[in-house]
């Protein structure tokens, strides 16, 4: 099966290939800022279908649309009621560790599948995640590798941020940005 994935997420579109299927990309250019008093679950939500449907309209003005799905995702960082999302530079990226350091988050991702002739299906996946605490030179290092700069609460768990995270409760695919569950649970 194909799909089109309205991400430039490479994590999104190698967990797609991991489970079998070819993946075009086409990302989605849409403004990510939450609303004013917009929880987590709806954010997400609410990204993953504006980016499916942007595809979608791209794709039929370009009259490229065809019979393949189409999926949106978004994934945040919440910790302790506030959203953070991807770090803007290195100092941001530490600053966002450093919170995170001894703590539990939550790892929230929405997704939305489109598929002609069926309603739209969406859903928000929640896993929450366990940080040791952190040394200011074990930050130092984890930001100086670049790592974090293009991952929501400035870490991916699937590389050397792994060695920080003693425990999580959910998804593993989720916090890579990509629940294959739910998304399988979708589809049926």
């Amino acid at each position: 099966m194909e799909w089109i994935l309205a991400s430039a997420s490479p994590r999104r579109r190698q967990l797609l290939q991991q489970i079998g299927h070819a993946v075009r990309v086409w990302p989605a250019n849409v403004d990510e800022a939450p609303r004013p008093g917009e929880a987590a679950p709806e954010l997400v939500r609410r990204l993953a279908r504006t980016k499916a449907e942007a595809v979608a309209a791209a794709m039929a003005q370009m009259q490229a649309r065809g019979s393949a799905p189409i999926l949106g995702a978004d994934t945040v960082v919440v910790l302790a009621g506030e959203i953070l999302n991807k770090p803007a530079d290195a100092a941001e990226a530490a600053a966002m560790l450093e919170r995170l350091s001894g703590q539990m988050h939550e790892v929230w991702t929405g997704l939305c599948v489109l598929r002609p002739g069926l309603a739209a299906a969406e859903a928000a996946e929640m896993t929450r995640v366990w940080f040791a605490p952190l040394s200011a030179a074990e930050i130092a290092a984890y930001v100086s590798s670049g790592e974090p700069l293009d991952k929501a609460g400035a870490y991916g768990i699937q590389g050397p941020a792994a060695q920080y995270i003693p425990r999580i409760e959910g998804s593993y695919s989720n916090v890579m940005g990509l629940p294959l569950h739910r998304l399988r649970e979708l589809l049926a």
